[in-house]
């Protein structure tokens, strides 16, 4: 980011419980971020690991019950998001920041056609007549690579293939001009051809349009292409952050390193044999006391049992919630076990 540029979005502690016949499930813990204005900011993480709920905690996304943020500041423009009222989170919503979930079939009302569901924004936060707002929408599905834009307005989403409701979502989300857009693993259900169109449909607009990014994904390869920074979660909290670059050339959480283990890679004649990491996700019932990836860590310390390492900064730009480094061990390590736990 620009020196002495300031943060266009500032979480700080953000915790998010659900209330379920089980008992509690702390799905987001302590969690703190920025972005900054035209940035990307990559959030990737196994499932279950928090992101799409922390995204959707920050703009009262979550229903309520079960899901209650119970700590927290988001400043957004200078609004704390978490203490605004109703209304003016409606105003800030499709307005000022854009969001694109993963199914645009689930997403889309089926019973309305796409130019009804664009020009619906247009006019409630715009204050465009029937007129203006269709002309608009029309000029959003030009610029998401629709083609025959003026004509498809009037077809209804079922009527769009996978990668053309994608792209119908992507520009409802960018009615009205919003500074910040999150995209919740929007290419997850599309195969790969039409996945390179949205990450390089994605750039241009960002190029375009200059509004800051955050990408939600599970897929560390659409990452290294389009982000800037990347936080890595797990556990309901953030384990690491740090540019792109210094995230795949040295990643400094146990967590991060064996996740990129499990990416593919074609090397010579024989590619590698896929690494797994063993074990289970953590079960949330209650705040972590301790590393929440101890039990799947081939670094496990005694310490790892006792405390929950908080983030620390290992590299300009770059910190990891860890006790270890792989410059010095600090004690003998113990053996690290599989299965789930507490």
């Amino acid at each position: 980011m620009p020196a002495g540029a300031q943060p266009i979005l500032d979480v700080k502690g953000l915790r998010t419980v659900f209330a379920t016949r089980q008992g509690e499930v702390h799905a987001v813990n302590s969690v703190s971020f920025d972005l900054y204005p035209g940035e990307l900011l990559g959030v990737v993480g196994e499932s279950g690991s928090g992101k799409s709920v922390t995204m959707m905690s920050l703009i009262g996304l979550l229903p309520s019950p079960p899901a209650e943020v119970r700590e927290g500041q988001v400043l957004f423009e200078g609004i704390d998001l978490l203490k605004a009222d109703a209304e003016t989170l409606r105003r800030i919503r499709g307005a000022r920041i854009g969001f694109v979930f993963q199914d645009p079939m689930t997403s889309l009302n089926p019973v309305f056609t796409v130019g009804f569901q664009l020009m619906e924004p247009l006019r409630k936060h715009m204050g465009m007549t029937k007129a203006q707002a269709r002309a608009r929408a029309r000029e959003l599905l030009e610029l998401v690579g629709i083609p025959d834009a003026g004509r498809r307005l009037d077809d209804y989403p079922h009527q769009f293939s996978g990668g053309m409701r994608q792209r119908v979502m992507i520009a409802i989300a960018l009615a009205c001009d919003p500074k910040v857009l999150i995209a919740d693993e929007p290419t997850t259900a599309l195969d790969v051809t039409i996945q390179a169109q949205i990450l390089e449909l994605i750039k241009e607009l960002r190029q375009k349009l200059g509004m800051a990014i955050i990408w939600i994904t599970h897929d560390l390869g659409v990452v290294a292409e389009i982000a800037d920074r990347v936080i890595v979660m797990y556990g309901g909290q953030i384990v690491e952050q740090a540019p792109v670059e210094a995230l795949f050339e040295d990643p400094r959480h146990p967590y991060t390193r064996a996740h990129l283990q499990t990416v593919p890679h074609v090397r010579g004649p024989r590619a590698p044999r896929l690494r797994v990491i063993e074990g289970q996700p953590p079960i949330l019932g209650a705040p972590p006391t301790a590393c929440p990836f101890r039990f799947r860590c081939r670094h496990r310390f005694e310490r790892c049992d006792r405390e929950n390492p908080t983030r620390r900064e290992v590299a300009p730009g770059h910190d990891a919630a860890c006790f270890w480094s792989p410059e010095e061990e600090r004690t003998a390590p113990v053996a690290a076990a599989g299965g789930a736990h507490a």
